[in-house]
């Protein structure tokens, strides 16, 4: 249900930012190459999740009524999180397309593994930059009960990859071209001019006549889409590394925000980072199991800050968070949802770093006094900080105590109160009026 109204926001906001976020640039002012028909352009960056397989349809659909010759998809994707039948559904609606596209996997080094790959299938056109790969696409996909072919080497891009080069030659790319693959997105532009595609004869480049008579070719104006701003947060906060980090982070800090007794930066800070990693995981094929040990893990942690010294529920807490940190994800195609050695490490140093230094030293911090022991403070006189009621707040000497009295005797906030004993962290107080003259006396009746 939140991952649904997260999209519904993302969806919201994102339509009117990504026109925002749209670009147009022509290589050259000149009458003759504006004439011509623009060519879109949308990038496809990262796991393709819900976000991005929205962001595709629409932008299918927007170049389809926008006055557009084509739409190209620039891809660098190492596979998609979403299932089976909704990466079906965006396959289908590049096929079936009613302006022609193209599919891009730029620039150099760029990667379309995993189901990505499958967008070269279904695309009119498609090529390389130098140095991009493109395989790792697990078993066959199918569409329309028909399985999806990348030419020759469908089998062997099962598990393995080919570059630019190897995958032009076994007939993966579908388009021709003399030079080293399509290195910038200018030469796709050029090497889509007069293609017929869908009926339709490209038009993306015009020769114009400079000085000296020399022929000029100027490619069409080309305007770029991307995902909005919240659409891009959600896609961003999809990632495994991140979305495990950003949850697990997220509800240590709001274990620190409840200790401190307030809501402040750290609670917002936690609620936002709890809210993005929730998203995250909804996106992402996540067993249950880790995700329950992870969430009981965090909470074992925080049984034993209350009395600010690590004990058996932190050593126990830790060893869960360890177990749930390798369970946390189930299987994907190719290396999607791999986290890497360093953000487990980071996690769980980090979590270590908290629980067992850094907010046992906060409470201590937080209730200590200026000298050894507490003992002290019995007698003493203060005000009730929040209502009493048998549980609350407390200010003595100026500092800020939990406070517990008995359930008889409820103090309200702003009246004097007296410290009758100290219990761990917790001040145990009664009424200034009817309470015991000497705390000495606290617990005998009173003599008149």
């Amino acid at each position: 249900m939140f991952a649904a109204l997260a999209l519904g926001l993302a969806m919201l906001f994102g339509a009117g930012a990504s026109s925002l976020n749209s670009a147009s640039i022509a290589p050259q002012e000149s009458t003759e190459a504006n004439a011509l028909a623009n060519v879109d352009v949308f990038e496809v960056s990262g796991l393709i999740d819900n976000v991005v397989a929205h962001g595709i349809e629409r932008a299918v659909a927007r170049s389809s009524t926008n006055g557009a010759q084509a739409l190209v998809l620039q891809v660098n994707s190492g596979g998609a999180v979403i299932d089976e039948a909704r990466m079906r559904e965006v396959l289908i609606a590049i096929r079936d397309s009613s302006i022609p596209i193209g599919v891009w996997v730029g620039p150099s080094g760029a990667k379309a593994h995993g189901w990505s790959a499958w967008l070269l299938a279904v695309a009119d056109v498609s090529a390389m930059a130098p140095n991009a790969t493109v395989g790792r696409t697990s078993v066959p996909f199918l569409v329309d009960d028909a399985p999806l072919s990348l030419g020759e080497a469908t089998p062997l891009l099962q598990s393995g990859t080919l570059d630019t080069d190897e995958a032009r030659k076994q007939g993966v790319l579908r388009l021709e071209i003399s030079d080293e693959g399509v290195p910038v997105l200018r030469n796709m532009l050029f090497a889509l001019d007069g293609l017929s595609v869908k009926g339709k004869v490209l038009d993306t480049v015009v020769e114009l006549v400079g000085d000296g008579g020399a022929v000029v070719r100027e490619a069409a104006t080309t305007r770029f889409f991307k995902l909005g701003t919240l659409e891009q947060l959600m896609h961003t906060s999809a990632s495994a590394a991140l979305a495990y980090l950003l949850f697990a982070f997220g509800l240590v800090l709001l274990v620190f925000e409840f200790y401190t007794a307030g809501i402040g930066i750290a609670g917002f800070v936690g609620a936002v980072s709890t809210l993005l990693g929730s998203f995250g995981l909804a996106e992402l094929p996540v067993r249950p199991i880790g995700l329950a040990l992870l969430v009981v893990a965090v909470i074992a942690l925080a049984v034993d800050v209350q009395v600010g010294i690590p004990r058996v529920w932190t050593a126990i807490g830790m060893v869960l968070f360890v177990i749930s940190s390798f369970t946390l994800f189930g299987s994907v195609q190719d290396e999607a949802l791999r986290i890497s050695w360093l953000t487990l490490v980071a996690g769980v140093a980090s979590m270590a770093l908290a629980f067992v230094v850094g907010m046992p030293s906060m409470v201590r911090t937080r209730f200590a006094t200026p000298t050894i022991g507490r003992e002290w403070l019995i007698g003493l006189e203060g005000v009730a900080a929040t209502d009493i009621t048998p549980e609350g707040e407390a200010t003595v000497r100026g500092a800020r105590w939990r406070a517990r009295t008995n359930r008889a005797t409820p103090i309200q906030s702003g009246q004097p109160l007296r410290v009758a004993g100290i219990d761990g962290v917790t001040l145990d107080v009664e009424p200034l009026e009817g309470a015991a003259r000497d705390y000495r006396e606290m617990r005998k009746p009173r003599q008149e």
